[in-house]
């Protein structure tokens, strides 16, 4: 898989990418990064990519000219299954999201500024939108690295043992149970009996009903039943 990411501040993403899973998927080569400084599309000498809005109001938008210029680049070496901005007001990302995204092949992040991109941008060269939740950030770097790592880890050959994303919270609706490791106890807390008893089969039913049960106390909105 390919993610071409798009934005003012590439250097956000030094930390996040080069660490944990991340990291080691990049050095498997099972997924390529790249990020695009929008400022290199910019064609005036002090490499501007926002402007005053038409109307006027409080903040500046993120200009069409150097978007398109730097998504046109790149759809001339690739063809792109997606190209998605991020957002506040795009589609929620849910683990069904992130499925689905993981399937592709080639993707590119366009990370939004200020009071936003043109709307002729949204318009014409986005495919996709997606809002990492319902609340606003300084920019879409944070979110496009939220939504880069929870694309790479469903990748196979990312994690150690591949069944492991299938054990995550939401995968089926539903969130994980409980887990326990070493000591058996510690300060008097003990770790539930069932989970030491062998039985694989009770232990997937008690699995199965703590994940209900939290699902219902937690998030009832996922509605388990």
């Amino acid at each position: 898989m390919r993610i071409d990411i798009i934005t003012i501040f590439p250097e956000m993403f030094e930390g996040p990418f080069s660490e944990s899973i991340i990291k080691r998927a990049r050095g498997k080569g099972l997924v390529e990064i790249q990020l695009h400084n929008l400022r290199d599309y910019a064609t005036d000498t002090h490499k501007k990519v926002d402007d005053y809005a038409f109307s006027g109001g409080a903040g500046m938008v993120m200009m069409i000219e150097p978007i398109d210029r730097c998504i046109s680049t790149l759809k001339q070496q690739r063809s792109y299954d997606e190209i998605i901005y991020l957002s506040p007001d795009g589609n929620i990302l849910t683990q069904a999201v992130s499925n689905e995204l993981s399937l592709l092949q080639n993707l590119i992040l366009l990370c939004g500024r200020y009071k936003g991109v043109d709307e002729r941008v949204r318009e014409h060269l986005i495919t996709k939108e997606i809002s990492i939740g319902d609340y606003v950030l300084s920019g879409g770097e944070l979110a496009a690295a939220v939504l880069t790592d929870s694309i790479i880890r469903l990748l196979p050959g990312v994690l150690g043992d591949e069944t492991s994303a299938l054990s995550d919270s939401f995968q089926n609706g539903l969130i994980a149970p409980p887990v326990y490791t070493r000591p058996r106890i510690y300060k008097g807390w003990e770790v539930p009996e069932i989970l030491l008893s062998g039985d694989e089969k009770k232990i997937a039913e008690w699995k199965h009903h703590q994940s209900i049960s939290r699902t219902k106390a937690r998030r009832p909105s996922l509605d388990p039943d």
